[in-house]
Order: structure tokens, then C-alpha cells, then sequence
């Protein structure tokens, strides 16, 4: 016997403590089947679950969980990444409490700390992936710093390395001063804060006439080589070739021409520092300027600056510089601006931009070329479509990647140095020693970026370079769900590097998701106290809850609103869908071994057969399509619209009638349909529809590697869907009328159909009994004509009207309902004013806009009905 109520957190633990045991989800068990192999992108392992997380793993577990019932050998490969930075920082702040420093430990000490933490606390994110439900092969679980990951990385490094594509070169990089490390541009986050425009005047050589200049980072200035104009400003021609004084240095700088000045901007002359600023790296070629570089690695500025600013962190050296200037009368004005300035993402460390020194590179554009083509030909596409663009316009303007970084945690760059410097890269120190001869090397001490090493994911995982079983059957992977802000970090890295060295694509398809906003609509962030907490949703209201009201968000090109109203929802559809299977317990509904669905008679039954087949046609051509949202809308409308609020009415008449062998058959049919739910559910509900499973019948085994439903319909079906398709529009129409004429609920009415057919007439007598119940009705006739005093409404060929004039008011009702239109026609013109506003539109936040948008609709369609409801009076 069922429980009353069902209670997530009396089972989900139970139930996935049952999964794992049974070894369900384990790859390789059904060698013969058609493979299905989805690789999770490796969340960080200082991370915790969070609502992109969520999202991300459920539409996996969907997809996981629907092809292991349609019988395919399903891997989902799951594992986490080491997260260079984020993981350092960690070990660092814990040290530090200690009074301690990396430095302090030293390299080998420092790493045995970190791989302590990892033992320690690094399997957070994992626990909170099993409470989610997800049914990845966690006996195969890797780790990017795992022994055979290692080596992976090892052994494409060198690879690289002897094909020429990697290489040291000294460049400008983003500096983390704050790390004293390299940045990936694409981990430059540009922050808007409130800082200065500085006017400097330098004086021109010789003369007493000025050159002002503007800046946001006047201490760079010691670092300046030139001034540039534009060629075709007038004001600055006579001044280009003549030398002007740097101010605090009294170095002579060239006063240059370069497009790259613009006439409209500021003063229209910009001071060239190529040593910290990109741009102007790029003037100083091809002027061929000195480049100065003027800061150390920690930030503070170097001896290559006059000795008053020696030693000075940037913020202090910047207000000595603008002090010494205004006292010798050469800052000409201040403007207060907001700029966006560059800062590392993870440590939101302000980022000297740029900084002077020599990294490992890698050349991709050959790798780009290739992996641009194959999305071309179609070997893995995009889904949305539109995300295709975005992978071309950065693999088309590609730039060298600089893969090192200076860290401890991470792949140490396999690359030794003998004391003369002479390069030896080789996958071991000892590869290395030989072809070295013997000499006394020194290992390079950087690490590479981390994104290098989750570039090998689908296929390092697999066992690579091994040759393996799993590589051969499960490469390339039949497809990647991941966020729109990881295609350039991830995906086309991934796509780069598995064509070089598998040959193939690591995927057939990308599916990239969008963001998950509050319910507002609004950006989650810490500071507005509006994040979305995952395990806090599941604690209060399920897992199940939170998955089912994911996949409904999970509209393809369109962000997503979660919060605790919309998961509090879907958590009353877990309980509509237990008492639905209580009621049908209570109702003596009894799975039937050998059960033929298409062998049923009664029209009610042959009716929900044909929906379950039509719901389950819906919902498996959607999770195909990869619209998740579509499938669990499709599921939803079925389970609660038809077989919970349609079905189980029309049947109880059958559960406790006469008729022995109706009776039967709709006990059978019941049980079957809610079996076929289950398992419909079940790749979005996994824990409350195993529950279910097991409670309801004595089964072969789990629900989650039983058969996606396959359905023959029965032979009259048809004409079945299309009857009853008019019993619910019928009901459906005098609970509208009902409605919107406020009948008391209570009081039943008289129907009179006018103008119906033989068959319309013949359906409302087979259905009677329902009908009357079902709408509240004290009688329900076909006639001649329609009664005074009715509401009306049609359907089909037939005019049903309701005699009201005993139990309403008209001319009342009318006053009231006309008094409700102009209120909706008031506030409708109201949100027209608002939106028609130019300025309240482009001010408004997009939430706003969309909030102001859907209260319009809803206003809207508000003032449709009562408009003809207003309509049926005056009939």
C-alpha cells in the first residue's frame, strides 16, 4: 500500500543507493547495443553544485537515462578538472592563515598540501551531482591530474612541440600581479568602475608649446616611447617628426603619425606606452618604438623609472605621478569617467594590462582551419543553429594560445633545460636525460593553462594514448551539453585538438544551453542576494521537483527563470502524479502481465491509449530534437491535463459499475497507462518514478533500465480520441460559462444543446452521467431551440446553451463584467504608454521590460474573455 504522501527525502538517498548497487549505470554491459556516449563537462574540484551546474547535469541525465531505456550501451563519462587557479588560491588562503606561504613550503611540500585538500574536500561537487540523480558511470569517474590524464597531456605537449606548433616567445600577456601569472584573454573579465581621465600637458622640445595627452593610468606614462596624432589632423601636422619632453623623466619621445589616433576622441593625441598597453604594442612595430617595461611581476614599478617611483605598488606611484605633475603645472585637467577596467574572473585582481615576458605559445591556426571546416561539412553540429557563428568568428580570428602559466598546481610543462639553456622536451625526465646525454637538467617550473588538459577530455578519458575498447566504441561522443560561455574556453579547443589527434570529432552534436535567471528575470549575483542555491531547493521540495522544473525552462535560444515558486510547483506535480497512482490502488488498478492495450473495447480506454501513444510519440521526438522544455511540457499536459483530470473522472463511473468485464478492462488499462507514465517520467523524475515502480507491481527489475514504451493502438482509436475529445470540449465549455458568469459553485444548471446531430445527440446520451457530473449539470437535453435567458456557446455544429435567469442576476452580472473590461482596457493603455516610452525602454532593465510585456499579455487576454462573456449575455 502506498504511502499517504511521498516524501523526497525518505527515498532519494534509498533509491540512489539502489542505482549504484545494481550497476545500472555502468557502460559495457550490453555489448551488442548501439552505443550512446556523453562526456560531462568536468566541473571544478574546489566547486559546488550550482544552478548552471544543475541545469547542465539534469539535460545529460535526461538524455542518459532515455537512451538506456530505448536499449543503447549509454557511457556518461564523468569526472572534475583540477582548476589551476581557483584550487591554488585555496591552498594558499589556507596556509596563510597558518602564517604560512607557498613559497615558504616549497614547490614539492606545497603540492603534497594541495593534493591533501583534494583528498580532503574535493568530492563536494560530486555528492551533490548524486543527489541530483545523475546516472553517470561513476566506476569510470577521472580526474585532469589522475596518472593516465598526465599522460595524455605529456604526450600531446611533446607531440606538438616536435611538430612545431608549440613555442617560447616573449609577448605581452594579462598579468595576475596578485598570482604573478599569466591570464588567458578569454579570463579577462572588463569590470565598469568609477576612475579618472587625467589631461597631461608634455612639452615639445625646444618651444614653449604643449602636447596634452589623456590617460586612465598616468603612471604608465614613465613608460612611454612616442605621441601619436592622426596623419590627417591639421591641428598636430606641423608637430608630427618633433620630439616632445616626457614629463618626471626628461626622456625625448617622437611625436608620430598612426591611424590608430583618433581625431575625435579626447585630445586626438594618445601617449604610446608598448610595453603596457596592446594597441599601442601594436603602433610601437610598426614604428619600430624601444619597449619599456616598467613593473615588476609583483605590480610594483621596477628601476627602469626614475627613484622617487621605484618600488611603489601602481595605485601609490599613481598618485605621486599626478602630485608631481600638478606641481609643476603640467596636468592640464580631471575628468571623473566610468571605464571598464580588465580583471582576472577568479580572483577579480585588477590585471595589468598588458605585461612584457616569455611564455609557451601554441600556434592553433593550423588546427583551427580543420576544426572550422568540419562544422562546415556537418560532422558536428550545433544545436541552436545560431551558436555556430560564434565557434567560426573566433576560430577565424584565432590568435597564438599562451598555454603556460606560472603556477605550481597543474601539468608541468615537459620541458627540461640543460645549463646552457638548450631546450629537451620528452614525456619523462628520463626520455629527457637521454636525449640530453646525460647532462644536469633543470626542469621548466611553469604549468599549463588548464583549459589544455580539458581539451583532451573526450578522448584522454577514454583511455588515450592507450588503445582501448571504450576509445574505439565510444569516440566520438554522440553529443555535448554545455553553456554558451565555455564554446571558445571549450568547445572549439576540444573540437581543435581531437580532430589532430583522433582524426575524428570529439562529438556529433554541441547543444548549447543559456543562462538560468531568478524568477524575475533577473541575472543572478551575490551582491543583489538573489543566487539560486540547487541543494537548497532540493532539501525543501525534491530533486525530482528541481529537475522537472529545469527541463521545462530549458527552452533552446532563450534564457531560463528558476526560483523557489516554480520548483515549489513542480513539486505538487511529483504529489498529483503519486495520488494519481494512490487513487488508482485505492481503485483496485492492477498491472496485468501480458496486458494488449490495442485489444480494448471500452471507448474511454481505447481514448487514453491512443493519448499515451500520442504523448509518448511527443515526448521522444522532443528529448531527439533536444527540446527539453517541449518534452517535459509534453509529458506534464498528459500526465496532470489528460490522464489525472480527464481520465481517472471518466473512469471512476467503470471502477465502481455493474459491468464485471468494462470494470476489468478499466482497471487494466489504468494500471498499464500509469506504468507507461512512469516510465515517460521517468529520464526527468527519476527518484519518485522508481519509488512508484517498485511500489505498484512486482517487477523484473528497475524502472530505469526497463523499455521506453512502444504502443500499438487499438483499431478503433480514432473515432475513440474524437468522441472524447467532444465530452472534454463540452465540460470544458460550461466550466467556462460558468465561470465567467461567477454561477455559484454549487448550483447546478440545465444544458440544452440546439441544432445537434444524430451523433452529437447519441454522444451526450452515452456520456450522461459523466457530463452531469463533470459540469455541474441538472439536466442535459437536445431541443429545439435555445431557452430565454441562456449563455451560450458553440461546438461543433451544435449551439449548448445554459438557462441561468434562475441563478444569476443578467443586468447585474453584465454591470459587473463591463466594469472588470474597462479596468483591463485601463491598465492595458497603461502598459502601452510605458512600453511605446522611448526612454522608459531604453532605461528600463530587460526584467522590467519582460515583467511589463507578460502583466500586458495577461491583461489582454483578461479583456478577450470578458468581452465574451459580455458577448453570451447579450445572446
Amino acid at each position: 500500500m502506498l504511502d499517504k504522501t511521498f516524501n523526497p527525502q525518505d527515498v532519494e538517498q534509498r533509491i540512489s543507493a539502489l542505482w549504484e548497487t545494481s550497476g545500472a549505470f555502468k557502460c559495457g554491459t550490453r555489448p551488442g547495443a548501439e552505443p550512446f556516449s556523453i562526456v560531462i563537462p568536468p566541473p571544478n574540484v574546489t566547486g559546488r553544485l550550482h544552478i548552471g551546474h544543475a541545469l547542465n547535469n539534469t539535460l545529460q541525465d535526461i538524455l542518459a537515462r532515455f537512451e538506456r531505456m530505448r536499449g543503447k550501451d549509454v557511457l556518461w563519462q564523468p569526472g572534475t578538472d583540477h582548476a589551476g587557479i581557483a584550487t591554488q588560491l585555496i591552498v594558499e588562503r589556507q596556509l596563510a592563515e597558518k602564517q604560512m606561504t607557498r613559497h615558504g613550503l616549497g614547490r614539492e611540500k606545497f603540492l603534497e598540501e594541495v593534493w591533501k585538500w583534494k583528498a580532503e574536500s574535493g568530492g563536494a561537487i560530486v555528492e551533490q551531482q548524486h543527489r541530483l540523480g545523475a546516472s553517470a558511470d561513476w566506476s569510470r569517474e577521472r580526474f585532469t591530474m589522475d596518472e593516465g590524464l598526465s599522460r595524455a597531456v605529456s604526450k600531446v605537449f611533446v607531440e606538438l612541440y616536435n611538430q612545431g606548433l608549440i613555442y617560447k616567445d616573449k609577448r605581452l600577456v594579462n598579468w595576475d600581479p596578485r598570482l604573478e601569472t599569466a591570464v588567458s584573454d578569454l579570463e579577462v573579465e572588463s569590470i565598469e568602475i568609477k576612475g579618472h581621465l587625467w589631461h597631461i600637458k608634455y612639452p615639445i622640445e625646444d618651444s614653449d608649446q604643449f602636447i596634452t595627452v589623456a590617460t586612465t593610468r598616468p603612471e604608465t606614462m614613465l613608460g612611454d616611447t612616442a605621441v601619436a596624432v592622426h596623419p590627417d589632423d591639421e591641428r598636430y601636422k606641423a608637430l608630427v617628426g618633433k620630439m616632445a619632453v616626457l614629463p618626471l623623466t626628461g626622456r625625448l619621445v617622437p611625436i608620430i603619425a598612426d591611424d590608430y589616433s583618433d581625431p575625435e576622441k579626447g585630445t586626438g593625441a594618445v601617449k604610446i606606452t608598448p610595453g603596457h598597453d596592446f594597441n599601442d604594442f601594436e603602433v610601437g612595430k610598426r614604428h619600430k618604438l624601444p619597449l619599456i617595461n616598467i613593473i615588476n611581476k609583483d605590480g610594483t614599478l621596477n628601476n627602469d623609472v626614475p627613484a622617487p617611483y621605484r618600488g611603489l605598488s601602481r595605485e601609490a606611484a599613481r598618485k605621486k605621478v599626478v602630485a608631481d605633475l600638478e606641481a609643476l603645472g603640467l596636468l592640464d585637467k580631471i575628468e571623473p569617467i566610468t571605464h571598464a577596467v580588465p580583471h582576472d574572473e577568479k580572483t577579480k585582481t585588477v590585471v595589468l594590462e598588458p605585461y612584457l615576458t616569455e611564455q609557451w605559445y601554441m600556434n592553433v591556426q593550423p588546427l583551427a582551419d580543420k576544426a572550422i571546416a568540419a562544422v562546415e561539412r556537418g560532422e558536428t553540429k550545433f544545436v541552436p543553429e545560431n551558436w555556430a557563428n560564434v565557434y567560426f568568428s573566433w576560430l577565424k580570428n584565432i590568435r597564438p594560445w599562451c598555454i603556460s602559466r606560472q603556477l605550481w598546481w597543474g601539468h608541468q610543462i615537459p620541458v627540461w633545460y640543460d645549463t646552457d639553456g638548450k631546450i629537451y622536451c620528452a614525456e619523462t625526465e628520463d626520455a629527457a636525460k637521454a636525449l640530453a646525454g646525460g647532462r644536469a637538467l633543470v626542469r621548466d617550473e611553469d604549468v599549463l593553462d588548464t583549459w589544455f588538459s580539458s581539451a583532451l577530455w573526450p578522448f584522454s578519458t577514454l583511455g588515450w594514448p592507450d588503445t582501448t575498447a571504450e576509445l574505439a566504441r565510444y569516440y566520438p561522443t554522440s553529443v555535448l551539453v554545455t553553456a554558451f560561455d565555455i564554446i571558445f574556453f571549450w568547445v572549439a579547443r576540444m573540437m581543435m585538438m581531437g580532430i589532430h589527434f583522433m582524426g575524428k570529432v570529439p562529438f556529433k552534436t554541441v547543444l548549447i544551453h543559456n543562462r538560468v535567471l531568478d524568477e524575475q528575470g533577473a541575472k543572478m549575483s551575490k551582491t543583489k542576494g538573489n543566487v539560486v542555491d540547487p541543494i537548497t531547493l532540493i532539501d525543501e521540495f525534491g530533486a525530482d521537483a528541481l529537475r522537472f522544473t529545469l527541463a521545462l525552462a530549458a527552452g533552446q535560444n532563450r534564457d531560463m527563470r528558476v526560483g523557489p515558486t516554480r520548483v515549489e510547483t513542480n513539486r505538487n506535480f511529483a504529489t498529483k502524479l503519486w495520488n494519481a497512482a494512490r487513487f488508482c490502488e485505492m481503485n483496485g488498478c492492477a498491472t496485468v502481465p501480458g496486458f494488449d492495450p490495442a485489444g480494448v473495447s471500452e471507448t474511454v480506454n481505447q481514448w487514453i491509449v491512443a493519448e499515451t501513444a500520442q504523448a509518448v510519440a511527443d515526448v521522444t521526438a522532443a528529448i531527439e530534437a533536444l527540446r527539453f522544455n517541449d518534452a517535459a511540457g509534453a509529458a506534464y499536459h498528459f500526465v496532470w491535463d489528460v490522464f489525472c483530470d480527464w481520465y481517472l473522472e471518466f473512469a471512476k463511473p467503470l471502477f465502481t459499475g455493474q459491468e464485471e468485464k468494462a470494470k476489468a478492462e478499466t482497471r487494466a488499462t489504468a494500471a498499464w497507462a500509469r506504468d507507461q507514465i512512469l516510465k515517460l517520467l521517468h529520464p526527468f523524475m527519476p527518484f519518485v518514478t522508481e519509488e512508484l515502480w517498485a511500489a505498484t507491481a512486482t517487477r523484473d527489475g528497475l524502472l530505469m533500465v526497463s523499455e521506453w514504451p512502444k504502443i500499438t493502438v487499438p483499431a478503433g482509436a480514432e473515432a475513440a480520441t474524437t468522441e472524447m475529445h467532444w465530452v472534454i470540449d463540452l465540460v470544458k465549455g460550461v466550466r467556462s460559462v460558468r465561470a465567467e458568469m461567477n454561477v455559484p459553485a454549487g448550483a447546478k444548471v440545465p444544458l440544452v444543446m440546439t441544432g445537434a446531430s444524430e451523433e452529437s445527440a447519441a454522444r451526450l446520451a452515452r456520456h450522461i452521467d459523466v457530463i452531469a457530473t463533470l459540469a455541474r449539470l441538472s439536466s442535459a437535453e437536445a431541443g429545439p431551440e435555445i431557452p430565454k435567458g441562456s449563455a451560450q456557446f458553440v461546438l461543433g455544429e451544435t449551439v449548448v446553451a445554459l438557462p441561468l435567469g434562475d441563478v444569476i442576476d443578467f443586468a447585474k452580472e453584465r454591470a459587473r463584467l463591463e466594469k472588470d473590461l474597462k479596468k483591463a482596457q485601463d491598465e492595458i493603455t497603461r502598459f502601452d504608454a510605458k512600453l511605446s516610452n522611448e526612454q522608459f525602454v531604453a532605461k528600463a532593465p530587460e526584467e522590467v521590460l519582460t515583467e511589463q510585456r507578460e502583466k500586458r499579455a495577461e491583461a489582454q487576454a483578461l479583456a478577450l474573455r470578458l468581452t465574451d462573456a459580455i458577448g453570451r449575455l447579450q445572446s
